[in-house]
């Protein structure tokens, strides 16, 4: 035989009706406090939930860009270094010339003539070893240096390569040994123009670390901007999930004192049958 249906009171339904919904928002609101979050999934508010998806998803793509653009700037760097040394090497075979036009002797000038073509060989060394993880923008066979800026690859900077060893820089070996002054006064202006050439090509690296340096800067804020955005939109105010327990807590303790009295009332009725 079926049980019969419980009768309640209207009172003691409103009671536990009240406790129940009571209940369910407190335990909402103790997942809010535990995971830090008003959003906890697309049941929670779907408009919010998808928003902040695609705001982190964006800024997760630029982060992994960031580091792309943060190596590239090494890169950049490491190819310029590798200039100023070339630079001072540079400048070295110009003093050697210059102090051999002054010798007298074929001897003397011989022996400066190695000692210019020795420099000339660490010249070939410097550009060949100016490599960061494999890229090399300023060796005789020079890579190209792509950087992409945008998730959608739209946003990028190609920094050419430039041949920066003894053959690009047109320096060539000391001609006859230096044997005539002829051929020291030709060495001397071939290193005056591969000085010139290596002075613009610091200078274009420079720019394009310049340019790099500062789409990293802005990078980083974008992300952060990202992350903030999507923070707003699904993360709890703490301070106000916590005053929200406490007075639901309040109310769930007032809601169990009032179906106590709504069913002593009952009773106290039945007790007069």
């Amino acid at each position: 035989m079926a049980n019969p249906d419980i009768q309640l009171s209207a009172a003691t339904r409103a009671n536990l009706l009240s406790l129940s919904r009571t209940t369910d928002l407190i335990g909402r609101t103790q997942e809010r406090l535990a995971t830090g979050l008003r959003v906890n999934s697309a049941v929670d508010d779907a408009i919010s939930f998808f928003q902040a998806r695609s705001l982190s998803d964006r800024a997760s793509d630029l982060t992994l860009l960031k580091g792309d653009i943060d190596q590239s700037i090494n890169a950049v760097e490491t190819a310029a270094a590798g200039i100023e040394s070339i630079v001072g090497i540079v400048e070295q075979m110009k003093g050697l010339a210059i102090s051999a036009q002054s010798q007298t002797t074929t001897s003397a000038r011989s022996s400066a003539a190695v000692q210019f073509n020795d420099l000339r060989d660490q010249i070939d060394n410097l550009s060949n070893d100016a490599s960061y993880k494999g890229t090399n923008i300023i060796k005789g066979s020079p890579a190209n240096l792509k950087v992409t800026f945008s998730e959608d690859g739209s946003s990028t900077l190609t920094i050419s390569g430039i041949k920066s060893d003894a053959s690009g820089l047109s320096i060539t070996t000391a001609a006859g040994n230096w044997a005539t002054q002829a051929n020291i006064d030709a060495a001397v202006n071939d290193l005056d123009s591969a000085l010139s050439t290596l002075r613009s090509t610091a200078q274009t690296l420079g720019s394009n670390a310049s340019v790099l340096t500062l789409r990293l800067d802005f990078t980083k804020e974008l992300i952060n901007q990202l992350e903030d955005g999507s923070a707003k939109l699904v993360n709890a105010d703490l301070n106000e999930e916590s005053a929200t327990l406490l007075t639901l807590q309040t109310r769930q303790q007032l809601g169990t004192i009032g179906l106590s009295i709504a069913q002593q009332s009952e009773q106290s009725i039945l007790r007069l049958f």
